[in-house]
């Protein structure tokens, strides 16, 4: 099928981990759906009717729908023929642990040249409170009347297209054709709607990803003080939520990180003037559990971690995917190495020429860090000798041990 003379969408940010699945169930549901990015290994990949990264679901849609109702596009200018400007660039923090809102208001200067009257223009991206205004703002002092909505995403990467089909949708904007323009389009995926004021959806999405990263802080603080005092925590968090609803949001201890929850945390802290001191502490918290389990190694196990071979299973941020954005795992190995150990690495779907097999990183090495608990180690057997790290308690018990 060709091009289309119009889009009734076309988003920006197109080949990430939120744009490319929005795009596909739009493209499912019958729009057709432009998809713009300047990520030329990922554009290569998706017109061969394949999925850059893990994303339960996606690949039989994306060659379903590719050529049908979802197209790749060279240019902005493609916006132009659009009724919908749906932006899900990312958001990030600089190297000061500071909100990054530039890349949203450049943005918009390229936007400028393509846009005209009535355009609606939807931020999809977690931003800095404040930063949708800026946006609409900038468009306007530019002389563009168009309508910017802010409609968080809130999706669980790796299962966004099943959540994107299910989830409520928050919409926000600043005219009344704004939200109204919002709530249709995501209706069209046959989901609720949830209208708030911008402010209260950008502080929804915030408020939603800091509370995960509370959460994560609580419990491996837990695990610390536990392990400090020489008690099994896995058995303490048995105690505290076996058929007890009270307990049943306690996650399990073991490395928070990716690229949202630390980052989102950091932006509230922000707009907070740094007054944010639970933020401030979790961030501590989790970034210092790679540290603490190193110092629990050396000092409390008493090990040489000079000269030693150390296992890491599982490299990726979280459970059962391929990315590797601020993952604790690297940090881990970082702080290893820095003690002199040979640190060896495996992952059941990242990518890298310089991992070993599971397999092969159990036989070779005395020592052994579970980073994240990807399926494939539920049940695994460790052998009798190893001296095993497993804070997600998703590996057996090794040969020999009592149940």
């Amino acid at each position: 099928m060709t091009t289309p003379s119009r889009f009734d969408a076309v988003i920006v940010g197109g080949f990430g981990h939120v744009g490319l699945p929005l795009g596909l169930v739009f493209a499912d549901v019958g729009l057709q759906v432009g998809l713009y990015d300047i990520d030329r290994e990922k554009r290569r990949t998706i017109e061969a009717g394949r999925m850059p990264f893990i994303e339960r679901d996606a690949e039989p849609l994306l060659r379903r729908v590719l050529g049908e109702t979802l197209h790749v596009v060279d240019d902005l200018a493609a916006i132009g023929r659009s009724e919908y400007v749906v932006i899900t660039i990312g958001t990030p923090v600089d190297e000061y642990l500071n909100p990054k809102v530039r890349p949203v208001l450049a943005l918009a200067d390229e936007l400028v040249p393509h846009l005209t009257a009535g355009h609606r223009i939807v931020l999809r991206s977690t931003v800095y409170p404040g930063t949708s205004k800026s946006l609409s703002d900038l468009l306007r002092r530019r002389g563009r009347d168009v309508h910017v909505a802010y409609c968080p995403e809130r999706i669980v990467q790796g299962y966004a297209v099943r959540e994107l089909r299910k989830l409520p949708q928050i919409i926000s904007g600043f005219t009344p054709e704004a939200v109204a323009s919002s709530r249709a389009l995501f209706e069209r995926l046959g989901v609720e709607t949830l209208e708030v004021s911008v402010a209260e959806a950008e502080l929804a999405k915030l408020f939603s990803n800091a509370w995960r990263y509370l959460q994560f802080a609580a419990a491996n603080q837990f695990y610390m003080i536990a392990t400090d005092h020489g008690v099994d925590y896995a058995r303490v968090y048995e105690a505290m939520t076996a058929n007890y609803g009270r307990a049943q949001d306690l996650p399990r201890p073991g490395f928070a990180a990716g690229p949202c929850l630390l980052k989102d945390t950091l932006q509230l802290a922000a707009a907070y003037r740094n007054n944010f001191l639970l933020g401030h502490a979790a961030m501590m918290v989790n970034e210092g559990l790679p540290d603490f389990v190193v110092r629990r190694l050396v000092e409390h196990d008493g090990i040489d971690l000079n000269g030693a071979r150390v296992g890491i299973l599982g490299m990726a941020f979280k459970a059962d995917i391929d990315d590797i954005r601020d993952s604790l795992s690297y940090k881990l190995a970082k702080i290893l190495r820095f003690h002199g150990a040979t640190v060896v690495c495996s992952d059941e779907y990242v990518d890298d020429p310089a991992f070993v097999k599971k397999e092969d990183l159990l036989a070779s090495c005395p020592i052994v860090v579970v980073g994240v608990p990807h399926a494939a180690y539920r049940g695994l057997v460790v052998p009798a000798a190893t001296h095993l790290v497993d804070l997600w308690g998703v590996t057996a018990p090794p040969r020999g041990a009592s149940a």
